[in-house]
């Protein structure tokens, strides 16, 4: 339909080759929309008159529920147009593209997806740090050694590892609220690269589109994607963030570790060894990861040396952003399930305490308090632990003999487990106060950001509303 300069038909190989058709097929509404908004402000401007937009926007209305024809066409926007000029005829039809181009098309569509997708998935990681604050809130007394270097380093509990998670995610929820404005900025009528001679009015579509301002500058906003990088750079950092969680789980379910259980129903077994329970799904978010990780790589690689303009290189960025994005979905999900349906097993950790060298910074600070140097308790306590370790014992078993020191032979047999986490006073600091302080404050914030996800939400649906409301009003008169 666009090769006016160009004899044939496209080479059936090439059309192939340059087809973005099936991944289009999730652009489709936004194109429809995009026009609909589109051809409201060519008549409101007086580009076209009543005839012509009530033709086509009756077609475009159509369209929505229709079946769109999309053999033969290099991608979606191409294929709509055929459907309307079908439908409204090529003397009505044919204006629908008028101060319009393929490439402010898509950068429309794309932010309209994105813009979309930004409020889906920040809901699905609000639905999973409610799930770690629940968790949290119902592992107060679950006492566990807490790692560095993944060696035992201080007493603390089950509930804090669980908020540590959650504010890892609230950063990415706060990523995506920062990436929500940079993206919520129109693009149409942009044109192709420089602008149109006809008097279009590009606040009007902005507004009927619900976004809060327009993408200026025409080259810009046609040729750039890095509103499309930013939001796969906050994705991948969930994803970081999950396949570092399921790390964690696939480790503490081990039987060597014990310290968690995974449902049945989340785990696989082996085809040849019946006893084993394999937390496959948390294996493959992490290989998933991986790949979100590429895909982003590829965008950016696929980005840094295209000349200033559109460039069709961008058009598999698109197939790449979709894939990127229905993995992270699919992750967010699943972790979901594993945090609500894990059970911890309070008795395998408190043991592992017991048995660890992990209150040995507990024990030199008591010394601190009595006026030690910290790094003479440090040596005081360390020769301790050495001790402990050569007779293969806890530090409460050592004997007052081993010990050599009354005094510090009383500090260890009255510093139990839960002592040490109530000793600890600096804010965020793993104990059950503080951990009881930190999921009221964040179960706070979820509300917060529920409710700016809402109004959100709301503009774009009131602005679709006024867009419906503008379109019957051209089409019934």
């Amino acid at each position: 339909m666009y090769r006016s300069r160009l004899k044939g038909s496209l080479d059936k190989d090439v059309l192939g080759y340059l087809t973005s058709i099936e991944e289009d097929k999730s652009l489709l509404k936004y194109d429809i929309l995009g026009s609909i908004a589109h051809v409201i402000m060519l008549y409101e401007c007086k580009i076209i008159d009543r005839e012509d937009a009530k033709a086509i926007l009756l077609a475009l209305n159509d369209a929505m529920n229709d079946e769109i024809e999309s053999n033969n066409y290099e991608d979606i926007h191409e294929a709509l147009e055929a459907y309307v000029i079908k439908h409204a005829k090529i003397e009505h039809g044919g204006k629908m593209h008028t101060a319009r181009s393929r490439n402010d098309q898509v950068a429309l569509d794309l932010r309209l997806l994105i813009r979309d997708e930004i409020n889906i998935i920040s809901k699905r990681v609000l639905e999973l740090i409610h799930a770690l604050l629940v968790k949290s809130k119902n592992t107060l007394d679950c006492i566990m050694p807490m790692y560095t270097h993944l060696q035992q380093a201080q007493i603390g509990l089950f509930s804090h590892y669980l908020l540590a998670y959650a504010d890892m995610l609230f950063r990415d929820v706060e990523r995506l609220d920062d990436c929500y404005a940079r993206i919520n900025r129109s693009p149409l009528g942009a044109s192709a690269i420089g602008g149109t001679a006809l008097p279009i009015d590009r606040n009007i579509t902005a507004r009927l589109l619900g976004f809060n301002s327009l993408v200026e500058n025409s080259i810009d906003a046609t040729s750039n994607r890095d509103f499309m990088l930013e939001f796969c750079f906050v994705l991948t950092s969930i994803m970081i963030n999950l396949s570092r969680m399921a790390e964690d789980m696939i480790i503490w379910s081990s039987s060597e570790f014990g310290y968690i259980e995974l449902p049945d129903e989340l785990t696989s077994t082996s085809s040849i060894m019946p006893q084993k329970k394999n937390p496959c799904p948390l294996e493959l978010l992490r290989a998933r990861t991986a790949s979100v990780i590429g895909d982003t790589l590829a965008i950016m690689a696929t980005i840094k040396s295209l000349p200033t303009g559109y460039n069709r290189d961008l058009q598999d960025t698109k197939r790449i952003n979709l894939q990127i994005i229905r993995r992270s979905k699919e992750s967010i999900g699943i972790m979901k399930k594993v945090v609500d349906d894990l059970i911890p097993n309070k008795d395998k950790m408190q043991e592992n305490a017991k048995k660890s060298y992990a209150l040995a910074l507990d024990i030199a600070e008591i010394l601190v308090k009595d006026g030690k140097p910290f790094r003479e308790a440090h040596k005081i306590v360390g020769s301790l632990v050495m001790i402990a370790d050569s007779k293969r014992k806890s530090l409460y078993e050592l004997s007052k003999e081993e010990i050599n020191n009354e005094y510090l032979y009383n500090i260890i047999k009255n510093l139990d487990i839960k002592k040490a986490i109530d000793s600890r006073v600096s804010i965020g600091s793993s104990n059950r106060g503080e951990d009881e302080r930190m999921i009221i404050t964040r179960m706070k914030f979820l509300d917060s950001y529920n409710t700016k996800i809402e109004e959100r939400s709301r503009i774009i649906e009131d602005a679709f509303k006024e867009l419906e409301k503008r379109l019957h009003m051209i089409i019934n008169g």
